[in-house]
């Protein structure tokens, strides 16, 4: 089976994003990974490193419906999933359909709306569907949500629960521009907006053929295990209260099969596994103790794992299996 199309949405989204966000290559395949293999991402940092800016140039790349919400501790359930209201023509109740019901939603600031609001977030995101009064419907596919939270402000936020958490496949942190990335940065806004001049390059036809075919990807057995002694070790340290869940797994899995993908292979090896281990990982560990409070400590014990777990032999892993 031929990958190639897979490859080319993904230079033809990176190359587009391009045109307003300065490097960042390594988030930007996070993010379309993530599309592909229809799971949902986390994007945290302190305010102003682009966050917002990047989440609408991915929208802006793809023809897809984008809604975004600013999340605020007054917004509520409702607000989200939309309401049924009485509509006197009809002389019925009608209902009108709230921002979930997109393909791309951007939950902005997501730690600032209380838990109640948080946690109607969860059925759309593992079920893709929303019950209201009692009715079940359907999400449109694709659906994602691009999340952003600040780690840095805590008054007035509410920290996502591990459930909610365990939904997001990956949590990416942006970082800081080089000063080279922020020369180039401000040139290229010192006298125009790219972002709105940004035209799609993608639909759903090509997205959706890329989530059923990345499934595909061969993986053998050794490096299945090698990935399954990643994830147990996080559940056997003294300083892990949780370690990652079945969830977890099976996410590092599908990034691995599209990361390999995206490395022009079509078959996973350690690397790719390993390139996926910490965004997929680390914000599913719930620490104990002085840990907990450490900036930076998940990402140090996944580090520590990968160091420490036993590479499977190159030989062989070339083998389709599964």
């Amino acid at each position: 089976m031929s990958y190639q199309p897979i490859r080319t949405l993904a230079q033809e989204v990176k190359t587009n994003i391009a045109k307003v966000i300065v490097g960042k290559e390594d988030v930007i395949d996070q993010l379309l990974i993530g599309l592909i293999v229809s799971g949902h991402v986390l994007l945290e940092d302190v305010p102003g490193t682009g966050k917002t800016m990047l989440a609408k140039s991915f929208s802006k790349s793809l023809s897809l419906d984008f809604k975004r919400v600013q999340f605020t501790p007054d917004l509520l359930p409702s607000d989200l999933s939309g309401i049924h209201f009485y509509d006197q023509k009809q002389h019925d109740f009608v209902f009108r359909p709230g921002p979930l019901f997109t393909n791309l939603l951007l939950a902005d600031e997501i730690n600032r709306a209380t838990p109640r609001t948080q946690s109607s977030l969860l059925e759309c995101m593992e079920e893709r569907q929303v019950s209201i009064d009692g009715e079940t419907k359907r999400l449109d596919r694709p659906f994602m949500v691009i999340a952003t939270q600040n780690p840095v402000e805590h008054q007035g936020t509410f920290p996502l629960p591990e459930a909610q958490l365990d939904r997001f496949l990956f949590k990416i942190k942006m970082g800081y521009p080089t000063n080279e990335e922020g020369l180039s940065l401000l040139k290229r806004f010192k006298s125009a907006d790219p972002l709105a001049e940004l035209q799609p390059v993608a639909g759903p036809a090509e997205i959706e053929a890329a989530q059923r075919a990345f499934s595909s990807v061969g993986i053998h057995d050794d490096v299945l295990l090698y990935l399954l002694q990643l994830v147990e070790r996080t559940r056997v340290r003294e300083d892990v209260a949780i370690g990652v869940s079945p969830r977890g797994s099976q996410a590092l899995l599908r990034a691995a099969q599209v990361h390999a993908i995206l490395k022009g292979r079509e078959y996973v090896t350690p690397d790719d596994v390993k390139a996926m281990a910490k965004p997929v990982m680390s914000h599913r560990l719930s620490l104990r103790g002085m840990a907990r409070g450490r900036q930076g400590e998940a990402e140090r014990i996944v580090d520590e794992i990968l160091r420490q777990a036993e590479v499977p032999a190159e030989a062989g892993i070339t083998v389709r299996t599964g």
